[in-house]
């Protein structure tokens, strides 16, 4: 990453607002219970670790929460992804040495269902950050250093 603050593409905006809406939901059932004793009196150790594990719940949620409303402040003062050069929020056309081309997407967080998203602090990622259409870049694999070429960013 940059350092400062950074893009966000439209689609990871929409995850980003889709995952806080879903966490703000779990929170809200999550304190009910807290503010209501989950319905029973706290009475033996079973139930007071019960408590704590609702509330310690409650903290990661809290957390979780705090982090997405930054990071969506972040990419709303970052503005759009640039055009110019591979960002986060990039898509990218990249022709990998053995000639095969992928259009991919530079993100923040990985997402296993979405097999065209490239993190930018994964080697591939890392490489292509800042460079521009024609670039070839070099990065590492597990079966060594390889190169591609940045096609197009659009």
């Amino acid at each position: 990453m940059t350092g400062g603050p950074e893009p966000l593409s439209a689609v990871a905006r929409e995850a980003l607002e889709r995952e806080l809406a879903e966490l703000r939901t779990e929170r809200e059932a999550v304190a009910v219970t807290l503010r209501g004793g989950g319905g029973d009196e706290v009475g033996d150790r079973a139930d007071e670790a019960d408590e704590l594990r609702r509330a310690d719940e409650l903290d990661r949620l809290a957390t979780r929460i705090d982090e997405i409303e930054g990071r969506l402040r972040e990419g709303f003062v970052a503005g759009a992804p640039s055009t110019d050069a591979v960002g986060v929020g990039s898509t990218v056309t990249v022709r990998f040495a053995d000639g095969t081309e992928s259009t991919l997407r530079i993100g923040e967080l990985a997402n296993a269902l979405d097999t065209n998203l490239v993190t930018a602090d994964s080697p591939l990622g890392k490489a292509l950050l800042g460079h521009r259409a024609g670039d070839t870049v070099t990065y590492d694999t597990p079966e060594g250093r390889t190169t591609a070429v940045v096609v197009s960013l659009g």
